[in-house]
């Protein structure tokens, strides 16, 4: 038997559908912790985003109490360019409040599964609508409160619509794992080379009598037990002291829109997360009318406008570039690691922040960059740090291209199971 798909009307099937607020005094009586406020920018239809995410204290929570978020509300964006964009809210987030260029909708769970409602906002037919609604005489992008409560929405029976949210948040679920086990990699990436090439753990814990901690007694013995003043600085004995030119390179190769096949992979700044070395998202070069400049596969990607945003990652694919990146190599693969590893690390960004040009859109080059001081270790020593670091590299792209064959497959079979297509076999009742 064919299943039943029943229309309603959202506005009937809600207990709560209300946009936000802003804290008396904007921005500037935001905190650094405290109740998260979120804001469009922290909603994409792929899932929340936590960057960027504001803080305001108990006294500010409870004047915007009629805004409080709930475990299982759906979030949907409102207004401005981002309008249209829906996803939930992860419990660690929570308590929380919206601002009012978000809407909060809360189903009747009786009725309507959130999870369920979330995922049908997000079906592109469903998002075109309402783009076009947002869109529709007025000036700025912008979703009422009455055309979010007449939107018709198509609803299998209940245990059907759960079954439906758990499949495509199964897949959700897997493709936020790999995403906090690349954070959780280039974290230990990191420790690891501010440990052995920054701080000098091993050396000072050489000098104490000690054995490095995390490393096995063979690469312990690579690394020598003193110091010595080189350039006027103390660094290990035997190691030299340089600048990031000696051991990379900014290449560039430019391309024209006619030379550029569509399909090709494209990487601008906006696809380009911050503090984040793992490139998982880029669009394709169908839509270039200017020149690019072309990478390939594991070289490294330096933001060069705004530096401070931090966006430094290795090209998970051969592709083209914005010209506002640079493209950074290694001189020789040994100082792959290390170079990715230096030029993402804070201290970095931060050199490269304070040498640019300009004050409104400042811009790094690598004439500033190349110059930047780094201590040498030995070859010897470099290699057991490379093949260490590599491994995790290669895991971190790998999570990368798996999460994107997820969200392929989830996009595939989530209109097929909206329209009920693909039909589950669940009995209603049950």
């Amino acid at each position: 038997m064919e299943m039943q798909f029943k229309t309603i009307r959202l506005g009937d099937v809600c207990d709560k559908i209300g946009s936000g607020a802003t804290p008396r005094g904007g921005k500037e009586v935001y905190h650094s912790t405290g109740i998260a406020l979120i804001r469009s920018q922290n909603i994409y239809c792929e899932g929340f985003k936590k960057n960027g995410l504001a803080f305001i204290d108990e006294k500010q929570a409870q004047e915007l109490e009629n805004v409080q978020v709930k475990r299982n509300d759906v979030l949907l964006n409102i207004t401005g360019d981002s309008v249209a964009r829906v996803c939930q809210v992860p419990e660690d987030v929570l308590p929380a409040r919206v601002n009012q260029h978000v809407a909060i909708i809360r189903p009747n769970s009786d009725i309507l599964d959130a999870s369920y409602l979330r995922y049908y906002l997000v079906n592109e037919p469903i998002q075109q609508n309402l783009l076009a609604l947002s869109s529709a005489g007025a000036t700025r992008n912008a979703l009422t409160k009455t055309m979010i409560e007449s939107l018709q929405i198509s609803t299998p029976p209940l245990p059907t619509q759960r079954a439906i949210a758990h499949i495509l948040g199964t897949l959700d679920v897997k493709i936020e794992l790999n995403r906090k086990m690349n954070e959780t990699l280039e974290a230990m990436a990191q420790a690891i080379f501010k440990s052995w090439f920054v701080d000098f753990d091993p050396v000072r814990a050489k000098m104490d009598g000690k054995q490095p901690a995390g490393m096995d007694p063979e690469t312990a013995a690579l690394f020598p037990s003193e110091f010595e003043m080189l350039d006027g600085r103390e660094v290990p004995k035997g190691w030299k002291v340089g600048i990031l030119e000696h051991i990379a390179e900014n290449v560039r190769r430019p391309i024209k829109p006619e030379q550029i096949d569509p399909t090709t992979p494209y990487i601008g700044l906006e696809h380009m997360p911050q503090h984040s070395i793992a490139l998982s998202d880029w669009g394709n070069a169908e839509s270039v009318e200017s020149g690019k400049f072309e990478y390939f596969k594991d070289e490294f990607l330096f933001g060069k406008l705004r530096p401070y945003f931090h966006k430094v990652g290795i090209a998970p694919t051969n592709g083209i570039c914005s010209t506002d990146i640079l493209v950074i190599i290694p001189k020789t693969e040994i100082w792959a690691s290390y170079v990715i590893c230096c030029i993402s690390n804070s201290e970095f960004v931060e050199y490269a922040n304070i040498g640019s040009d300009g004050t409104k859109m400042p811009r790094t080059k690598w004439s500033i960059l190349k110059n930047y001081i780094i201590i040498l270790p030995p070859q010897n020593i470099i290699d057991p740090i490379n093949d260490l670091l590599q491994r995790i590299f290669e895991k971190i792209n790998a999570n990368i291209h798996q999460s994107r064959s997820l969200t392929a497959l989830r996009d595939i079979i989530l209109p097929k199971l909206i329209s009920g297509e693909l039909d589950l076999g669940i009995k209603e009742g049950i």
